[in-house]
């Protein structure tokens, strides 16, 4: 059967009943492939581990590279990443936005989502209201990865893109405007170290000066004794 195709503007507030039906095919174990800030992706619920098999072997993964998690909002995020102070004060200034930002997972995420020596989860907060949407509307983390074509890694950045490399692992698919021609940026955050893991659509420049987080921190804490 073939993936329905679902046309939703891209800004303003995503049609309700359309979104709906995308995440009535989540909540049913499907595979989705929408929107983001970055490029588009492939997702599903964070408990559906049909389809999570799905993308891994939609993408050709292996199963030491992980699946990040789009969550609404900060909160939500803290259920399953643990942020230090140096983590949500970066958090508050990348989300939402084309980032995503690796932290210690907590024992919300399922172990077969993390490796097992470095138990870490990739958060995302999208400014794309679709993905947003999604996310929200869906009640948990969205599980998700970039929609890059498995032999030569370019990205896909439109549906039908999506539907000549995806076409037979995706349920739904969602079809808006074509999205920037670049994956998200990858931190990772472990205590009060700060590494920039990949370099993609968000900036760091004028946004991020890695350092000066964990350096502000230091200064902060020193001041306090």
């Amino acid at each position: 059967m073939s993936a329905l195709r679902l046309a939703i503007e891209p800004w303003g507030e995503p049609n309700p009943r359309k979104i709906q039906q995308a995440i009535d095919i989540l909540h049913g174990g499907g595979v989705a492939a929408y929107p983001t800030d970055s490029i588009y992706a492939l997702g599903c619920a964070i408990e559906s581990r049909d389809a999570i098999e799905k993308i891994y072997r939609a993408k050709d993964m292996h199963k030491n590279q992980r699946l990040a998690l789009i969550c609404p909002d900060l909160s939500t995020a803290s259920e399953f990443g643990l942020f230090s102070q140096t983590a949500f004060r970066l958090a508050q200034r990348i989300f939402p936005g084309p980032y995503t930002l690796v932290v210690p997972a907590t024992r919300a995420v399922p172990r077969t989502l993390t490796d097992h020596k470095r138990r870490t989860v990739g958060i995302r907060i999208t400014s794309h209201p679709i993905a947003h949407a999604l996310a929200v509307g869906l009640g948990r983390p969205l599980l998700t990865t970039s929609a890059t074509v498995p032999v030569t890694h370019e990205p896909c950045r439109d549906v039908d893109e999506i539907l000549d490399v995806f076409e037979k692992y995706v349920d739904v698919v969602i079809d808006a405007e074509q999205t920037a021609a670049e994956p998200s940026t990858v931190i990772e955050v472990d205590g009060e170290t700060v590494r920039l893991i990949r370099q993609g659509q968000g900036p760091i420049e004028g946004i991020l000066e890695i350092e000066e987080v964990a350096d502000d921190l230091r200064a902060a804490s020193g001041r306090r004794r």
